[in-house]
């Protein structure tokens, strides 16, 4: 065998071990997303909390949780930064459908892509900062303020700012293999017109 050959065939390995592992990361992405949206689509927050079942309305619940899904990985260190950066990258992906299934114009996408994803990134820091609050006051106003239809019902914002802490207790029990094989733990969504105190609990 040439030495061109040669090198040719010692490439191969590690450049197909590359690819196998981005796969697997994608996927484990995937099925993690995946997780997030179908807890974002629950009914009961809805008809229960008053959320608008609107595009927008569903956009900020998909963030909502995404957010409580990457503060977990967070927590994990350099060993969580790798699965954080492909479920954004996937969140951007469905964010492009999205829109182009919507009919939104070729030109137009990338500009609300980019304010998708700077949405992302600005909830993340309010509220990571809600959440160090020991009460759940500025946490609730910044709900209020970002889930369109929130405000309406009485309590709605506490319960839902309850629910987020009781969320970050239960994902902190997931090791972070499961979380990589797309697990997730959510707690149930807040029952119609339920109130709950401001630390709140599982439900």
């Amino acid at each position: 065998m040439s030495p061109a050959l040669l090198m040719a065939s010692t490439w191969k390995i590690p450049v197909l071990a590359w690819l196998r592992t981005i796969s697997r990361d994608c996927q484990r992405a995937a099925e993690l997303y995946g997780s997030v949206v179908t807890q974002a689509r629950d009914p009961a927050f809805y008809a229960g909390c008053g959320i608008n079942d609107t595009p927008e309305g569903r956009y900020e619940l998909v963030i909502l949780h995404l957010c409580l899904v990457l503060e977990r990985l967070r927590a994990e260190g350099s060993a969580g930064t790798e699965l954080s950066r492909r479920l954004i990258e996937t969140f951007v992906t469905d964010m492009d459908d999205n829109m182009r299934e919507m009919g939104v114009g070729d030109l137009t996408v990338p500009k609300k892509v980019k304010r998708a994803a700077a949405g992302l990134y600005d909830r993340a820091g309010a509220y990571r900062a809600g959440l160090a609050e020991p009460d759940g006051g500025l946490l609730a106003r910044c709900l209020a303020s970002s889930l369109p239809g929130l405000p309406d019902r009485d309590g709605a914002a506490l319960s839902l700012a309850s629910y987020m802490r009781d969320a970050v207790r239960r994902l902190a029990n997931i090791s972070m293999a499961d979380l990589a094989g797309g697990q997730t733990l959510f707690p149930p969504a807040p029952l119609a017109n339920a109130k709950c105190p401001i630390e709140g609990g599982s439900r």
